[in-house]
């Protein structure tokens, strides 16, 4: 084993260990989400909606701390993203030598009925395929000892929350609060214990995979750039993506060509948007066998 792939193994095993303990941090005993919405300096407790951007940007919010504590028990320092738009979320910096870099993305989505969680894995358009160079992204790509999906799945409750609920929690509550009745003309409901207030998420499911073994040959949002992932849960906990018995190399070549590669089918030129042509374009039938169907 080279010392990329020991470094590779060693972070790789430390964040499927971290994932089991964020299990237990995020849920309640009955596997409900433990934030159960805002404060404000009337303890009044205003319920979240299940909009999956807000969802999302909670759950980052509630797990960063425990982010940066994994960080530190394993030696490394994170570089948060600078921009909005930059790649990736997190940056893993190993203390002992700054060159050793592994970016982690979080992705948090809902439980499907069909099973298949989807969602994109970032572009490649500039800095993937100039890997050398700094465009909206933290450290050129090449910097990177790999690349790496932080997953939360989680079911969306069975709750009609149109509107946002406010309630006063009993074991909260201050002198004043008890003659607070209403909050901008709402009714405030009263609850004894803050467990009582249902949760707009539950159930929750973590994987940690990299990327290039999870990913689909098919853009993830339209037009837009993006390598797309649409996978059954235990498929991205498998880390059994189309490319993931074909190796990172033939990845990293298809989505730099995605798109611009053109071979002639059926007597017309056009452009190679599925793997199957890209390997046939190559003069590799030989590895067909080797796709992962999705």
């Amino acid at each position: 084993m080279s010392v990329e792939q020991h470094y590779k193994a060693e972070f790789k095993k430390a964040l499927d260990t971290f994932t089991e303990k964020l299990r237990r941090y995020v849920a309640t005993e009955t596997g409900e989400w433990s934030i159960k919405g805002f404060i404000d300096v009337y303890k009044n407790i205003y319920t979240i909606s299940s909009d999956t951007k807000i969802v999302s940007k909670i759950l980052e919010i509630h797990i960063f701390p425990q982010i940066i504590q994994f960080a530190e028990q394993i030696g490394y320092n994170i570089i948060l993203a600078e921009q909005q738009n930059y790649y990736p979320d997190l940056t893993f910096v190993y203390k002992n030598d700054e060159t050793i870099k592994f970016a982690v993305d979080l992705k948090t989505t809902y439980r499907r009925k069909s099973g298949i969680v989807s969602f994109t894995l970032g572009s490649h358009g500039a800095y993937f395929k100039e890997r050398d160079k700094q465009k909206n992204i933290q450290f050129a790509y090449n910097q990177y000892l790999g690349h790496y999906c932080l997953g939360i799945i989680y079911a969306r409750a069975d709750l009609d929350v149109s509107e946002t609920e406010i309630y006063s929690v009993q074991g909260l509550q201050e002198k004043y609060d008890a003659t607070i009745k209403k909050n901008g003309g709402k009714e405030v409901a009263t609850v004894e214990h803050l467990e009582s207030i249902a949760s707009v998420i539950k159930d929750f499911d973590f994987f940690v995979a990299e990327k290039w073994k999870i990913a689909s040959d098919k853009q993830g949002s339209g037009n837009t750039a993006n390598i797309g992932c649409a996978l059954s849960l235990k498929d991205l906990k498998a880390e059994n993506g189309v490319f993931s018995q074909l190796g990172e190399s033939w990845f990293d070549e298809y989505w730099i060509n995605f798109g611009s590669a053109i071979m002639i089918k059926d007597g017309k030129t056009v452009k190679i948007t599925n793997l199957k042509d890209f390997l046939i374009f190559k003069g590799r039938a030989d590895l067909l066998s080797k796709i992962v169907r999705e």
